[in-house]
């Protein structure tokens, strides 16, 4: 199963947290928010259809997260859970640890947004930047 979700750029992108990345449907970003790779998500965790929320409620469920912006992708592997809540109406946060809260939507990830190519985040301190976040299951 496949599901693709867009977002834009902001100025503020610094993408250099270490343990997490995020997308959000928030418009404005601070320097502060240093896991987000993306604003105006067209999706957030509350938002993603019901068989892909059991996909990634399975513990066996490899999930497979890509970011592509213009001709660049960059790939995290992630792992599901069955106490995922993916409620949050705002933000999807991918975690290297298994902390769980509403905004997480895999766990034990390999990288973080730390990891992203630093071109990559320049492109994406572009407001006009467009990005695509893909979250593929087995």
């Amino acid at each position: 199963m496949k599901f693709e979700i867009e977002f834009s750029g902001h100025k503020n992108i610094l993408s250099n947290h270490k343990k997490t990345l995020e997308i959000t449907k928030e418009s404005h970003l601070t320097p502060r928010g240093d896991c987000i790779v993306g604003v105006n998500a067209k999706s957030s965790c509350a938002d993603l259809p019901k068989e892909l929320k059991n996909k990634l409620k399975n513990p066996d469920s490899k999930i497979i997260f890509s970011i592509k912006v213009g001709d660049d992708i960059f790939e995290i592997e992630g792992w599901g859970h069955p106490e995922l809540i993916l409620s949050h109406t705002e933000d999807i946060v991918i975690r290297k640890s298994d902390f769980i809260c509403p905004r997480t939507l895999a766990i034990k990830c390999d990288k973080a947004s730390d990891s992203l190519p630093r071109d990559m985040v320049t492109a994406l301190q572009d407001p006009k930047a467009v990005g695509l976040f893909t979250i593929t299951t087995d």
